[in-house]
């Protein structure tokens, strides 16, 4: 898998060479990044696709032992990413109304580290 890198607000960057673009375990976290970031209903050609459980917690508020199946659904949900043969060192917690997730991501080429988190 090969991904053109992003910066800070996640724009694409433009690339001089192959060299520039993302392999390997960076590629497969930035694609966790975008599939976690994006929202279920926000892509307009296919409103289906996209991450559900953000707009679920939205109408209610999350104990510490949903915060448990939460993560479970965010790891299932990891796991179906294009390059991500397994996730690790899981960490989910909740702070007031922001989610913090943690863990990392075993590829074909290495493992790399994902950090998202979410205001709800």
């Amino acid at each position: 898998m090969i991904l053109r890198p992003v910066d800070a607000s996640g724009d694409m960057c433009p690339v001089a060479s192959s060299r520039d673009l993302l392999s390997g375990p960076e590629a497969a976290a930035l694609l966790v990044k975008h599939r976690l970031s994006l929202l279920q209903g926000e892509w307009w050609e296919n409103p289906a696709i996209g991450f559900p459980v953000l707009e679920e917690l939205r109408s209610s508020r999350l104990t510490e032992e949903g915060a448990k199946m939460l993560s479970s659904v965010i790891t299932a949900y990891i796991r179906n990413t294009s390059g991500v043969q397994s996730v690790e060192n899981v960490r989910c917690g909740i702070s007031g109304r922001e989610l913090s997730y943690t863990c990392t991501v075993l590829t074909k080429e290495g493992t790399t580290d994902v950090v998202f988190s979410a205001i709800y």
